[in-house]
């Protein structure tokens, strides 16, 4: 059964701010100081609760997401900040060509939270990004790695089973659609998990990706418990151990989350 902050959007937002403020803006700052006037783009930026502890900094932030309804509640839930022309929250996507013209080389953050697991094209979207940073900008990502116990997102399928069991998402394709079918899965809940396992990275091609795009990783945090998971299962975040981290695929089975910053060489 599918957790309530993915239905209780208010609480998503809260909690999306939460661990901004006490995690991500925390990592990004050891080597990019936040501080009022500094330019942030969030792709994928959904209710924009990542987003609003770099608005309370003075930044000039940007927010965009393809998703109409995360972007209503983003205007309703930041109404105030938008309202001082500082932050803009926008249905768009970062390949239109206006887009691209408006804000070439134009950010000194951008920052893809949960998302770089979800973009198809992760090979062309990596240097892609290039285009829309400062030459000494950086770019933040924090994501699940595929081969994590639940880097399928399966906590987002409706039954109370296929919601909770771990590393079924590995199995082939079609056992895999077939257990999601029989279990009395929705076909849009099946056609979302699938999209994920189509999409998932791993820490190993991250790093690969990166580098073959022409970027340098700056720092990276590994977390056996991700930071959010304090929200989700009570569980208190903690690191990665160091000897788990070092062994290669190995630490994509026990690492929930992975922060990594990165520039260009």
């Amino acid at each position: 059964m599918a957790l309530e902050h993915h239905s209780n959007h208010k609480m998503r937002f809260d909690q999306q701010v939460d661990n901004a403020e006490v995690f991500v803006v925390p990592f990004i700052e050891k080597t990019l100081p936040i501080h009022a006037g500094i330019r942030v783009l969030e792709i994928g930026c959904g209710e924009g609760g990542v987003l609003k502890p770099f608005v309370n900094r003075g930044c000039e932030c940007v927010g965009v997401d393809l998703d109409q309804l995360r972007i209503d509640l983003a205007h309703e839930f930041l109404k105030d900040d938008l309202a001082k022309g500082h932050l803009h929250i926008l249905y768009k996507n970062v390949f239109d060509d206006d887009f691209k013209q408006q804000y070439a080389h134009y950010f000194d953050l951008i920052i893809l939270k949960d998302v770089i697991e979800h973009i198809h094209g992760q090979e062309v979207f990596m240097p892609f990004m290039k285009t829309l940073l400062r030459e000494d900008g950086q770019i933040f990502f924090g994501f699940p790695p595929w081969y994590m116990p639940f880097g399928g997102h399966q906590q987002i399928a409706l039954k109370k089973w296929t919601s909770k069991l771990p590393y079924y998402h590995l199995l082939p394709m079609a056992l895999y659609k077939r257990i999601l079918r029989a279990a009395g899965e929705s076909q849009h809940t099946i056609d979302s998990l699938v999209d994920v396992k189509e999409t998932g990275i791993s820490i190993e091609r991250f790093e690969r990706i990166a580098k073959k795009s022409g970027y340098d990783i700056v720092n990276k945090q590994w977390f056996l418990f991700n930071p959010i998971y304090k929200f989700k299962f009570g569980l208190k975040p903690r690191k990665q151990n160091w000897l788990f981290g070092a062994i290669p695929f190995v630490r994509n089975f026990l690492t929930t989350c992975a922060y990594y910053t990165i520039q260009k060489l």
